[in-house]
């Protein structure tokens, strides 16, 4: 099945992104660009990689084409495994759109493909299934059943099955090679600077906004619950934070709090979202709600009294307005 998305492009007035959910309903192409991988998070690496993939296609009146999977293949090999996404698929589809990618194929991985052999991998689905001429992979990429291709087997293949690869070399910030892992360790951190350093865009979160218990509006505070929009997207370390707020297209500034709001609750109390918008006063429930994290503030803890907790919480709009407004 193939979904067309249209969408602004600095290069061209529009362009149709062909979305694909099984790559074996691909229709090859007669030269095909191709890259493929997880490209969780679809940070500055990956950016790079692609715009690359892009370009090339351009220089060889070819079409780029993007090879991803889902779920992410750590989830299926191994199941106990409690790896969290920087992006739901949604979201990845948006910054994959961003780039101006000509085909996206989203192909469902399973253990029974996770057995296909390096050799059926190029040689029934890069080239027969796709058409690929050009393969561009990044640093150290490896394919196929136990991760056992690699750019030398790439090379290799290239000649015998009519198709060039490129390997991009390692992309490094200050001598740190970015990496979806190390994106995920700093958001655990709530280091969200230096993951919107390696992502190149602020670190989002999406939910629904559903009722709460309003002791919020209490205390002057009033907070918009957030239902998490997918149960496999990381949530930043608790604590307090300064974010921006979209609504309806509308962007705001306020601050989130991330936990289990132990001044009111038990630490049994499972970890909440809810956020103060600054200067707004509507009815919020059922509305979608967009987070973007821009500086941790501090930790989350727990006060000795509401009284107290007020304080604390007057401080922190102080806090992020200075940094947002």
């Amino acid at each position: 099945m193939e979904i067309f998305v249209t969408f602004a492009s600095p290069k061209r007035q529009k362009i149709s992104v062909k979305i694909s959910h099984n790559v074996f309903d691909f229709k090859p192409l007669p030269n095909a660009v191709l890259t493929t991988g997880t490209f969780d998070g679809v940070h500055i690496g990956h950016q790079k990689i692609l715009k690359h993939l892009c370009n090339v296609a351009d220089k060889t009146q070819g079409e780029s084409v993007l090879l991803t999977f889902s779920p992410h293949p750590r989830k299926v090999l191994n199941p106990s495994s409690e790896i969290k996404l920087l992006n739901t698929l949604e979201e990845k589809i948006q910054r994959l759109e961003i780039i101006g990618i000509d085909h996206l194929i989203i192909h469902p991985f399973s253990k029974a493909f996770s057995r296909t052999t390096s050799l059926e991998f190029v040689k029934d689905i890069v080239v027969n299934q796709i058409g690929t001429k050009k393969l561009v992979i990044g640093y150290d990429h490896h394919f196929g059943r136990n991760r056992e291709g690699s750019f030398d087997h790439l090379k290799e293949f290239g000649p015998l099955y009519g198709f060039n690869v490129e390997e991009i070399p390692a992309f490094d910030i200050d001598s740190v090679n970015v990496s979806s892992t190390k994106i995920r360790n700093a958001l655990k951190e709530g280091d969200v600077e230096t993951a919107r350093q390696y992502l190149g865009y602020d670190y989002k979160f999406s939910g629904t906004v559903v009722k709460g218990n309003k002791l919020g509006r209490t205390i002057g505070f009033p907070t918009a619950n957030i239902s998490y929009e997918s149960e496999d997207k990381l949530i930043p370390k608790n604590g307090v934070y300064a974010v921006r707020v979209t609504i309806n297209q509308h962007l705001y500034a306020g601050m989130l709090n991330i936990g289990v709001k132990p001044t009111v609750s038990d630490d049994s109390s499972p970890t909440n979202l809810e956020v103060h918008i600054f200067d707004f006063d509507e009815d919020l429930y059922g509305e979608q709600i967009q987070l973007r994290f821009v500086k941790h503030m501090r930790n989350e803890q727990k006060f000795d009294s509401l009284e107290a907790l007020k304080a604390q919480l007057d401080i922190d709009r102080t806090m992020a307005k200075s940094i947002l407004l």
